[in-house]
């Protein structure tokens, strides 16, 4: 199965558990390609290509089972079961063995990357506020590859008053949002 039938295939996955369960706004379900694959395969143009990546609250797989299909190893993070089943149902159907599903909360499974002295690279898209994020990933060595809202210097005035980190914006070709990159978090 080459990229393009393997986005199809997820995207009649997606439609088929919508009926099902709320995975996305039903409103976006007509535009799956441009509001969520291409939204989130916009990070391929800054991501590094040799690293691992966790998935913060992946929900329907947003960015974490685009970038598997892209190639990059993932681990989709998501602590609400059903979404999680969806997780392994694409992951089987689309035989992503690059990509891995953790069905826990984000707190429970970050505690494990701290005995590495390898860095993490996590992504996430409308997951959380960022400071709640930073207040997840902050004690590892991490970088941070984030899809967020319009709203963005909001969070990161919030963000600011508990943590200090370096941060690039770089506009969303996609949406009137931005891809954030966070490093160096203290």
């Amino acid at each position: 199965m080459n990229n393009k039938e393997k986005f199809q295939a997820y995207e009649e996955l997606l439609k088929e558990w919508a009926k099902k369960m709320n995975l996305v706004a039903p409103s976006t379900l007509n535009d799956i390609q441009n509001r969520h694959f291409a939204d989130s395969a916009q990070l391929a143009d800054v991501l590094p290509t040799d690293v691992n990546i966790v998935d913060l609250g992946s929900g329907a797989g947003f960015p974490g089972v685009v970038l598997a299909i892209l190639g990059w190893n993932v681990v989709c993070i998501e602590s609400i079961g059903k979404k999680a089943a969806f997780l392994n149902a694409v992951k089987e159907k689309l035989n992503l063995e690059n990509l891995s599903i953790y069905n826990g909360r984000v707190e429970k499974y970050v505690p494990a990357l701290l005995d590495k002295n390898k860095e993490v690279i996590f992504t996430a898209r409308a997951f959380a506020p960022l400071v709640k994020i930073l207040d997840y990933v902050s004690k590892t060595k991490c970088r941070l590859f984030l899809l967020k809202g319009r709203d963005v210097l909001n969070e990161i005035k919030q963000a600011n008053k508990k943590y200090k980190f370096d941060y690039k914006l770089i506009p969303s070709k996609t949406g009137d949002g931005f891809i954030i990159i966070i490093q160096n978090i203290r």
